[in-house]
């Protein structure tokens, strides 16, 4: 794959990429401009589909899930194709304010680098390959998906692989504020509603009956005891609670959100059966507990040595860049669980991810786009030669 990334980077015409790099800002701002909650892509995946079509995309669709699809057919359609990816959803709500704040080379606006970046780049990958009039050498599958965020579960990566699955070989991923990181390793993830229930009653002529918020603040304490490991690297998080009706009032319901994750799927599992064991401890009659699985994603990981990694890396070096080898949770879970070859890569730097000041930079777009049109020829070209070398045994 490394040759293949130096041959990509010798050939290709690089003049038209400050224009590109410019032109996947400002499409990143308007992609930001269109509100799209979890759960709520219809207009952005509208938006990317109509800019699919205008960039002569064939087998336009948006399904059911929300995804946007299209297809750019390669020099050899008998080799295995390749889906390139960006997550259409963002944290925030269809009424938070979106407007753009400019500092000089920095970009401030909820939700441009987590993920409208990313669409804008994938957008921008297939707008130098018409403006350069190249076709690549396998067909290339771009999909705009949904749900990737919070309770989304990947819902939108999902639907689209098991579309997709018997024709992809690989699969490059494109999260906009990860250049310079690229991940190999998905993290399984496994997200608990917890709800504790009781009788109630009034807090004075009643005290003494169970307390669902009693019950659930106890079972929050002795989650808070357990210590995970920290290799392979386990961690939990309780990140909602909620409950009751007044101050004079004993609890009925209360609930308690939570998150685990880890680098193995047998080590979550483990956390899991703890917490079950703690609910079974604490309930008792007048309070019991029910469990609602409201998230569940699975781990899946490629070598650091695999050639799509190797070739990441060297996209990288190419530009002075040392590239470090990440694990996460992205849309990049599910095809890695399924056995499929895949990476995580970024188009620019930035912070504050999944808040109002959220920010980019600007100056980092011009490599990330350089990383990302590179790698996508070379894993084609190396899909190519692959199955080339497979027919010829």
């Amino acid at each position: 794959m490394k040759q293949f990334v130096k041959t990509v980077y010798r050939q290709s015409n690089w003049q038209s990429l400050p224009a590109l790099a410019h032109w996947v800002v400002e499409e990143g701002i308007r992609v930001q401009q269109i509100p799209a909650p979890t759960f709520e892509e219809d207009e952005r995946a509208r938006y990317v589909a109509n800019q699919f079509r205008q960039f002569g995309l064939s087998d336009v669709a948006i399904d059911v899930a929300k995804n946007a699809y299209g297809l750019l057919k390669g020099t050899n359609r008998s080799i295995p194709a390749l889906m390139v990816m960006a997550h259409t959803d963002t944290v925030f709500d269809a009424d938070t304010d979106l407007t753009i704040r400019r500092d000089n080379d920095i970009i401030y606006g909820p939700g441009l680098g987590d993920n409208s970046m990313g669409v804008s780049g994938m957008l921008g990958l297939l707008k130098w390959l018409r403006d350069e009039n190249i076709t690549p050498s396998c067909d290339i599958w771009f999909v705009a998906s949904s749900c990737e965020e919070g309770l989304g579960d990947l819902k939108g990566v999902r639907s689209a692989f098991d579309r997709l699955q018997d024709e992809v070989g690989m699969v490059i991923n494109i999260e906009g504020l990860a250049y310079g990181h690229i991940y190999h390793a998905g993290i399984a993830v496994h997200r608990l509603k917890i709800t504790a229930k009781s009788e109630g009653g009034h807090s004075w002529l009643h005290y003494g009956r169970p307390s669902a918020i009693h019950g659930i603040m106890e079972l929050g304490a002795q989650i808070n005891r357990i210590i995970p490991p920290t290799s392979p690297r386990t961690t939990y998080n309780i990140g909602l609670v909620d409950g009751g009706i007044a101050i004079n009032a004993i609890a009925t319901e209360a609930s308690l959100w939570l998150d685990m994750r880890s680098e193995e799927q047998h080590s979550l599992n483990k956390l899991r059966d703890q917490v079950y064991l703690l609910i079974s401890a604490i309930s008792k009659p007048g309070l019991n507990f029910e469990v609602e699985v409201v998230g569940n994603r699975p781990a899946g990981s490629i070598s650091s040595s695999h050639p799509l990694v190797m070739g990441a890396l060297a996209t990288l070096s190419q530009a002075g860049i040392r590239g470090s080898l990440e694990t996460g949770s992205t849309d990049g879970n599910i095809p890695l669980a399924a056995g499929c070859p895949t990476v995580t890569i970024g188009i620019t730097r930035g912070g504050n991810a999944h808040r109002l000041d959220e920010y980019i930079e600007v100056p980092p777009v011009h490599a990330g786009m350089k990383q990302l049109i590179a790698l996508t020829l070379a894993a084609a070209a190396y899909q190519r030669d692959e199955y080339e070398e497979l027919a010829g045994d």
